[in-house]
């Protein structure tokens, strides 16, 4: 297939499944935008996050997010990001419902880099329409990841997470927080919890993972790292990160998904 790198030069009514292979610069920052189609993007280099109305997710290499037609997102990217994305009829049977990061298995992955080979006119009837029809059920049995945080949707709560993910060395406690926010401690952590399904503690520490993971995939230290995401030590950093992730992050950067 033509290479093409704006999702605007898709021609998305010619065939259920079209895809693209982009590069974003660091720095790169797309706002807030939705698709007609669901969109699925495999990250092959760099890290990227992508923030919607409902919560903050980062996409490290070897891994995929997938966002459901006409949900709202944006994206930034703190170093360059190489992408494959596929843009998927929503009317397509068995896709997820809400977002998600997976791990891509061998299969997966491959899977995609076959889809962007065909011609923007395949024969849905036959070997390309089954291969795309495999995709959608190997993203249905993946595995999730957790490298998102839910996002609340009270502007009270959102001023606080808002600071939070902008800076995760933030060490504010909740007293502070809460002024910021106009509320009391009780109502903050009752508010949120009810709006997020987490404790804020909890939420805090996936933002630090996430910030971490994203510092991870420029190369920083793991010192470096703990002091800039807020913990007061590199090995209580890498205890959080080991408890969550199952894998220390000196070799989360090494190790690619688990074959399914």
């Amino acid at each position: 297939m033509t290479e093409i790198k704006r999702s605007a030069d898709l021609p998305l009514t010619v065939r259920p499944v079209v895809g693209l292979t982009d590069r974003y610069p660091a720095g790169y920052v797309d706002d807030f935008h939705s698709h007609e189609r669901a969109q699925l993007s495999y990250a092959c280099s760099g890290v990227m996050s992508v923030v919607t109305d409902a919560s903050t997710f980062v996409l490290p290499p070897n891994r995929a997010i997938w966002i459901p037609a006409g949900v709202r997102h944006m994206v930034s990217c703190r170093g360059e990001v190489d992408l494959n994305v596929l843009y998927i009829d929503p009317t397509l049977p068995d896709q997820p419902e809400v977002c998600g990061v997976f791990d891509m298995p061998l299969l997966a992955r491959a899977l995609i880099q076959e889809i962007l080979t065909f011609d923007h006119e395949y024969d849905e009837t036959g070997r390309e329409g089954r291969i795309v029809q495999l995709l959608i059920e190997e993203i249905k049995r993946v595995p999730q990841v957790p490298l998102s945080a839910p996002m609340p949707r009270d502007r009270r709560l959102r001023r606080v997470c808002d600071q939070i993910v902008a800076d995760p060395s933030d060490h504010r406690d909740l007293d502070d927080l809460a002024k910021l926010a106009g509320m009391g401690r009780r109502t903050l952590t009752r508010t949120f919890r009810d709006e997020t399904g987490m404790a804020f503690a909890m939420w805090r520490q996936q933002i630090r993972l996430m910030a971490a993971i994203s510092m991870l995939g420029e190369g920083q230290s793991i010192t470096n790292i703990a002091y800039e995401v807020g913990y007061e030590s590199p090995s209580s950093f890498t205890a959080m990160f080991h408890r969550v992730l199952g894998v220390a992050p000196s070799h989360y950067g090494r190790e690619e998904p688990r074959p399914s």
